[in-house]
This record gives structure tokens, sequence and C-alpha cells, in this order.
């Protein structure tokens, strides 16, 4: 057995840094929308700018749609200093960004409108639903997200990655068979295996299965793709075939559905409450969607660990399967470590912070179970040849 890899002290120290500087963001960004989801609320602002949107138009749902992108885009511009430093200051200075001004701009634009749009979508069918089944709306809205939700994952591989990266087909030979005899062990058919230009934007590496159906792929970050050894690649596709394996990703819809079900239904029942209270004339007034997102966004944040907890779980699965299907504890061990050290994670974060804010096991306890298969693997050898 060769020597395993460590995890570079000097790269960990940094990472523990930037981890709380990311925490700390995180708050603030909370912070900063709902500050300015109450400041439209209580200003009285919301009531103008519904009346507005129906000036431009007596169409509900077409000023319904004013409504919300007035919102969104002064959401944007006030979050903007602090999604520049986030995204862009300090990913550098932490030496994990490669990516130009120019192109950061580009792509908060595409993902500005790509939310937009989305959001509009979203938005729309909800209160439409509000309309038509007003003591049900919640139970409508909740299935549209999931269809929803499951047309974006179908979709996103071959509509929305193009928007951002450039995918090209493996020119490794060798590699694209090993992936592809690793796929059909796990009984899980891909359309293809492709690298993606991550190297423009940052020095992290990643990988990832995605899509559902005739649209699923293999894609490696081409960070990934040259810095890794083919054993290590395959222990962290093996990973990711493992989320198909277990059915994942269908599970995690149907988990994030069921949160949205809970969402939708507290919503209702506080806006028929509080809605006359603050002078609406009910849940399906459009100047009432400040306080829908407040109650749909404070029900989110408080669900983030119950959802976290649900994928540190799956996640574990996922690396056991891993560890199973290859045999390559070592590499495991050695694509764990140069992950920590290559995109700055935090391998050993405080008890509170994993509890509430991984959706991973911590590095260290993945490197550890990987150390577990092992030791394992080196005792029963040495069974067989005592």
């Amino acid at each position: 057995m060769s020597e395993l890899p460590q995890l570079d002290p000097e790269r960990q120290k940094k990472a523990k840094e930037y981890a709380r500087l990311r925490r700390r963001l995180f708050v603030i960004d909370l912070a900063l929308a709902g500050g300015y989801t109450l400041v439209f609320l209580f200003s009285g602002f919301t009531t103008s700018l519904a009346a507005w949107a129906f000036q431009v138009s007596s169409n509900y749902y077409l000023a319904l749609a004013i409504y919300f992108s007035a919102f969104a885009l002064g959401y944007g511009v006030v979050q903007l200093p602090l999604e520049y430093y986030g995204g862009f200051i300090l990913p550098h200075h932490y030496g994990l960004s490669t990516q130009k001004l120019s192109g950061w701009i580009k792509d908060q634009i595409k993902g500005g409108i790509l939310g937009l749009v989305l959001g509009t979508v979203v938005i729309e069918a909800l209160y439409l639903s509000i309309i038509i089944v007003p003591g049900w709306w919640w139970l409508v809205s909740g299935i549209f997200l999931l269809f929803f939700t499951t047309i974006l994952a179908t979709l996103a591989p071959i509509i929305i990655l193009p928007l951002f990266w450039r995918l090209t087909p493996i020119p490794d030979p060798e590699l694209v068979k090993r992936l592809e005899n690793l796929a059909a062990k796990a009984g899980t058919k891909v359309q293809g295996i492709f690298t993606i230009d991550l190297s423009q934007r940052t020095t992290a590496a990643n990988a990832a299965v995605l899509g559902l159906g005739r649209t699923r792929r293999i894609v490696l970050g081409d960070t990934l793709y040259k810095d890794f050894t083919p054993d290590e690649i395959e222990t962290i596709l093996a990973h990711e075939l493992g989320h198909q394996v277990h059915g994942d990703v269908s599970r995690g819809i149907l988990v994030q559905s069921i949160l949205t079900f809970g969402g939708l239904f507290l919503a209702q029942q506080l806006l028929n409450w509080s809605a006359p209270l603050l002078s609406f004339s009910g849940p399906e007034d459009i100047a009432a969607f400040p306080l829908l997102a407040l109650i749909l966004g404070g029900f989110t944040v408080a669900t983030i660990p119950l959802g976290n907890a649900y994928s540190r779980w799956r996640e574990k699965m996922a690396d056991e399967y891993a560890l199973e299907i290859t045999g390559y504890a070592e590499a495991f061990i050695s694509a764990m470590t140069k992950l920590a050290d290559q995109n700055l994670a935090d391998a050993d974060p405080e008890p509170w912070a994993e509890l509430i804010l991984y959706s991973h096991p911590p590095i260290k306890k993945r490197i550890a179970l990987g150390r577990k298969y092992l030791d394992a693997e080196s005792k029963s050898i040495g069974q067989a040849t005592a």
C-alpha cells in the first residue's frame, strides 16, 4: 500500500478563513433579503408599485409580471455589491476564480434573465392557482412545482448548461471506456461523457451526472480531468452514479416537493389571516406578494438543517457505493484530499456549521470512511494470505 496523501495544513487554514467569510456573507444576504422585503411591504411601496403595474396593463397576469419583474430587479440592484464581493472579489482573493470581470458580468446578466423568466413562470402559475382554486392553491401550486422541477432537471444539460459552459467530448478513449463500463455496472444509461470548461471561471474541480432519461450525461470539469488520475476520476464518478442507483434525483425532488407543500400550506394559512390585517384584499392581491415572499423565505431558511441532514445521509450512501463498486479505497482517499485542498473546502468544520449548513459530509469524515474501507481490505488480504 502506497503512502496516502495528507491534507495541506496551509490550504486548510485558508479554507477555514474562506468558510467563515462565506458564512458571514450568507447571514448578511439573508438579512438583506428580509430587510428589502420588509421595507417594500411596510413602506407602502408595494401598494404603489401594484397600482402602477395596473396602470401599465389592466390585465391581471401582465400586471403581476410587471410587478414581480420590478420587485426582482430592485432586489438585484440592492444585492449587487454583496454579489460582486462574494462572487468575484473573494474567490479571486483566495485563488479560486480565474474569471475576468467582463465574463462575470455576462454570467450575472444571463443568470439574472434566466432567473427572472423562470421566476415569472412560477409566480404566474402560483397566482393563477390562488384565483382558480382559492382553498387548494397550495396543493395545485405544489404539484405544478413538482412537474416544473422535473422538466428543468431533464432539460438542464441540453438547454441551461450550454448557456454558461462549453461541453466537449472527452478525447481519452481509454477513460471514456472505463466510465462507460462503470455506468453500465451501475445500470445507468448515459448519453455521452463530456468535459466542461470550469478552468475559464475557477480553479476548483467538480463532476456530475446531469439530466434524466435521454438527457442524462456524465460531465467532468476540465480541472478534474487534467489534475486527477483515472482511478480518482472513477471513484468520483462512482459516487455520482451512486445517486442514480439509489434514485436520489427523484427522491430529492420528492423530498423538496414535500417541503414545498408544507411551505405553501403554511403560506395559505398565514396569508388568509394576515393579508386583511395589512389592508390587502386577500392572498390574490398582487401588493401582498412581499408577505408571501417573507413567509416562504422564512420557511425555507427554517428547514435548511432538515434538508441538509437528508442530503448528508444520501451523500454518505453514495460514498459507500463508490467504495464498494470500484474497490479503489486509496484513490477515493486521494481524490477527497485533492478536492479539499484544490476547492479550498474546510475538511473539519465546526459541528454547528456541519449540522446547519453542510449538504455533504465534511471531507474529514469522507476520508475516514475511505480509510475504514481500506483497513477492511488490508485485513481481508492479510487473512487470505495467512
